[in-house]
């Protein structure tokens, strides 16, 4: 992929120059500090839309195990592991349990710490449905103890979920086919690509978003793909044939370069919320709260430097385009925007591999976040130097997901290089 992006001024080649050497290894120190490796989630929330019978054992498979009357009782029930699917899938489910496990280990120190960051949240209106962090069903997870790769969570009920988010929530009539979508007919794309250029672009845009997520999400399960499994070692590593089957413009029908243009459009969105964001952060009040001052401080420090490293990029995104029209009609559109991403925030809670789940609920929540910044620049451009900022609030929730998220888009920018050098290389 090369070149200018759609509705941007800005071209693939400064997003490689800028990420790959300049942002993506201060963004890897921070993401490695311990107020931003902790994430408090609930992963045990039941789906709000389906019985999620068809999951072959896959919600449990997929956790740690635990004292039974901890289990929901949909679970306990074991009903939909005897169905055919499921048999069939036996052997699946097995490589899922090993490799889709959560692992929830903190050390006594961090438990302490943790606790004392609740009293630093507040709550504000969401793109996201937010987990309450108070539930004693959430927890936090170190992030990376749990590194989002290849878990062998796949087929029918992986399709679902993305089908879900696509059809349902991507402001899509019913008749108009995705490309390689299931009956999508044989004009290639030919009618959904004019109607998607008939959009207005807000409504362009949040289809790119989900796009650029799901390219995002596709290039770490094959950069982190499990290569080797013997009992004396496990080797991940990119898989080159998985990336191509997704990506490659002749295996995907011109599909794989549209996908990875998408991408890159979601680079430039979280990159201009970071931007936008400064001043709520640059505040003297405001602290990366963990309880040790030496740490807390320094982290404060390189945050600061990315976000003015992010204000200093020289083809940022204009949002102004967005919700630009009449003021009762913008609103309106403004609102839709917010509850169709709220919706998809919800369909996480549906998906069967819990580490899977993890990574794809931190990642709505901080694309939500991101747009939630966009869509407050008024109050953000009022918060004053000093005292409370009563206009615009990030929890510490929202933060976390909000770097983590963009720290997963800056890594699949980052390893598309790599897999060209690969490619490169092959030939």
């Amino acid at each position: 992929v090369t070149g200018y992006l759609d509705d941007c001024t800005c071209d693939v080649e400064t997003i490689d120059a800028f990420n790959n050497y300049k942002l993506f290894p201060r963004l890897n120190e921070l993401l490695e500090s311990d107020y931003f490796r902790y994430y408090k989630v609930n992963l045990q929330k039941p789906c709000p839309f389906w019985d999620d019978n068809s999951h072959c054992g896959m919600r449990d498979c997929a956790v740690q195990p635990c004292p039974s009357d901890e289990v929901p009782d949909g679970i306990r029930s074991g009903s939909y592991k005897y169905s055919e699917e499921a048999n069939n899938l036996a052997e699946e489910c097995e490589e899922a349990k090993r490799l889709g496990a959560v692992d929830d280990s903190l050390s006594k120190e961090t438990r302490q710490a943790v606790l004392q960051w609740a009293q630093h949240d507040d709550s504000s209106e969401s793109f996201c449905e937010a987990d309450d962090i108070h539930s004693p069903d959430a927890e936090y997870v170190d992030l990376l103890l749990n590194p989002e790769r290849y878990t062998g969570y796949k087929g029918p009920d992986a399709w679902k979920i993305w089908n879900s988010i696509y059809e349902e929530n991507c402001f899509k009539p019913q008749n108009v086919k995705r490309p390689l979508a299931s009956g999508r007919g044989d004009d290639g794309g030919h009618t959904f690509y004019k109607w998607l250029k008939g959009l207005c672009v807000e409504k362009r845009a949040f289809y790119r978003l989900i796009s650029g997520l799901h390219a995002s999400i596709n290039i770490h399960l094959s950069a982190r793909y499990l290569l080797q499994d013997t009992w004396s070692e496990k080797k991940w590593g990119p898989n080159v044939t998985e990336f191509q089957q997704r990506f490659d413009e002749v295996l995907t029908s011109g599909e794989g370069p549209r996908r990875l243009k998408n991408l890159y459009f979601l680079y430039l969105i979280e990159l201009r919320a970071l931007s936008k964001v400064l001043p709520f952060f640059e505040r003297p009040d405001f602290q990366l709260y963990t309880g040790n001052k030496g740490q807390d401080a320094e982290m404060k420090h390189l945050l600061l430097e990315i976000l003015h490293l992010a204000k200093s990029f020289p083809l940022h995104f204009d949002e102004n385009s967005f919700f630009a029209g009449n003021k009762k009609e913008a609103a309106k559109l403004k609102e839709e925007f917010r509850l169709h991403f709220k919706n998809i925030s919800k369909i996480m809670d549906c998906v069967g591999c819990i580490k899977c789940r993890l990574w794809g609920k931190l990642q709505t929540q901080g694309l939500g976040t991101a747009l939630k910044i966009l869509f407050s620049e008024n109050l953000i451009e009022k918060i004053p130097e000093s005292g409370p900022s009563y206009g615009f609030q990030l929890t510490r929730q929202e933060i976390v997901a909000l770097f983590n998220a963009f720290g997963r888009v800056s890594t699949s920018v980052k390893e598309l290089e790599n897999f060209r050098n690969i490619l490169q290389n092959m030939r």
